[in-house]
């Protein structure tokens, strides 16, 4: 471990008992629930915000360990570290298996062919997770861009033999949701056009020629083209080009490979219930990053916090009411298949999952607190969450709590709550090498560890559970 020289001003440990609400709630009674934890919550916030252990711990996995592409070595060493620093923190841990993917990336690059109207020049390019491979000359091809999947059908023959170029104007946060199935399911769907290759503007909020990583899909049987990420300024380049008229001729390589799958393990974690053991309030984060960076943001923050929550807890002299289990998942950035793995592994212990939280947005400060769970939830866990006011995430905020990774506990009907975070930078670095501890804030990582412990806690202590949620009606995509 590491020796921490990260501590907070002790004024803003002050602040955590002494701030005044903007919104003044009633005041909890001498003997209610809410005012006995007060003793519990600051010294839970108080360690989380002045020990720096998280910081420390992160410095480990991402200094330390590096990337950790599911199948590669990195991601087994994670796996060895994070049992060992468990047991070092006398928190009960074992590992699940999970038989997982193991994609190389090999060479890439591209060029921009020279043309009568233009010079040519090397493209920046990145493999998307899953792409297949060119030839070892590569592939060449004159580009046609579309903006969705839809001007992509309707393009019909016209594909055929191109390589396909998926823009988009995603500028902030909010919309990585509306553009990210250009790259999960564009370059699909251009091989089943005829595409030869496929380039997706790099899904980004800002850009120094940074290309962005991440997952797309090909169906099993399906044609598997060579597929890329190109950066904004090169996506751009392209698009006006294409737009002026003339063709407009790329030429790829990908030295990609889909080696057999791998043996690996969820590793998980538990501080047992004093009173109701059989109940689990579940907190996860995926272990696995790409292999680009050192997935400090994506997802070593998320580890770390819910680490140092299992720590924090395990030290109070009496551990809360119902069990807190700790899941670092492993596969979720190109497939799930951790998260798929936990949910049939504990099929029949789902029923008891009384609440459970992802931690995947990076290490920004904490906004506030969200819910996924019945009527009335809200009501149930807005008088606890005083404590967090002075780190800026004491009130319930808008839109549901989730996460890929607790997607298979939907059918069950588990109760979903969650920490939101500032992610207002988190798309800068998401999946590029720039991905580093050094774009990570010690001070917010430690507010928003605060808003975890404190919140795995409250729901593992209050007196009734939270109302399950219902059933969606429709499948929620990855």
């Amino acid at each position: 471990m590491l020796v921490s020289t990260f501590l907070l001003p002790s004024s803003l440990l002050l602040q955590l008992m002494t701030a005044t609400p903007p919104a003044p709630l009633p005041v909890p009674k001498a003997a209610s629930p809410v005012a006995a934890s007060l003793p519990v919550a600051e010294r839970l916030v108080g360690a989380a915000l002045t020990e720096g252990h998280a910081w420390s711990r992160l410095a480990e996995l991402t200094d330390g360990v590096g990337a950790r592409l599911s199948g590669s070595e990195g991601a087994e060493a994670a796996v060895q570290w994070a049992l060992r620093a468990f047991k070092a923190d006398g928190v009960k841990a074992w590992l699940e298996p999970v038989k997982v993917p193991h994609w190389v990336r090999g060479e890439e690059h591209a060029e921009l062919l020279s043309s009568e109207r233009f010079r040519g020049r090397p493209l920046s390019v990145m493999a998307l997770g899953g792409s297949g491979a060119t030839p070892p000359e590569g592939v060449t091809g004159e580009v046609v861009e579309v903006r969705s999947l839809e001007e992509l059908g309707a393009l019909g023959n016209r594909v055929k033999g191109r390589i396909v170029l998926f823009g988009h104007t995603m500028q902030k946060p909010e919309d990585y949701g509306r553009f990210a199935s250009l790259r999960a399911r564009g370059p699909a769907a251009a091989a089943k056009a005829g595409a030869v290759a496929a380039l997706v503007r790099s899904l980004a909020t800002a850009s120094l020629a940074t290309p962005h990583t991440g997952a797309t899909r090909f169906e099993e049987g399906d044609p598997r083209i060579p597929a890329a990420s190109v950066t904004v300024e090169d996506a751009e380049l392209l698009s006006r080009l294409v737009a002026a008229g003339g063709p407009v001729r790329v030429k790829l390589v990908l030295g990609c490979q889909e080696l057999p799958e791998v043996d690996s393990f969820n590793v998980v974690a538990e501080v047992k219930g004093r009173e109701k053991p059989q109940e689990v309030v579940l907190l996860g984060a995926h272990l696995d990053s790409w292999d680009v960076g050192t997935g400090a943001h994506d997802d070593g923050a998320g580890v770390v916090m819910v680490m140092e929550a299992a720590r924090l807890l395990v030290k109070q002299k009496a551990a809360p009411r119902r069990t807190v289990r700790v899941v670092l998942f492993m596969n979720e950035e190109n497939g799930l298949r951790g998260a798929r793995a936990y949910a049939e592994a504990h099929a029949a212990e789902l029923s008891r999952h009384v609440a459970a939280l992802e931690m995947d947005a990076g290490g920004g400060r904490p906004v506030g607190v969200s819910l996924r769970a019945g009527p009335s939830a809200g009501d149930k866990v807005q008088p606890w969450l005083s404590p967090l006011r002075a780190v800026g995430a004491g009130a319930l905020v808008e839109g549901e709590a989730g996460g890929a990774d607790l997607s298979p506990l939907i059918p069950a009907q588990v109760p979903f709550f969650g920490v939101k975070q500032d992610v207002s930078r988190y798309f800068d670095v998401h999946h590029t090498h720039a991905d580093t501890l050094d774009k990570v804030d010690p001070e917010a990582l430690a507010q928003s560890t605060a808003a975890v412990t404190w919140m795995a806690y409250v729901m593992a202590e209050m007196p009734e559970t939270l109302p399950r949620p219902e059933v969606p009606t429709k499948p929620l995509g990855h």
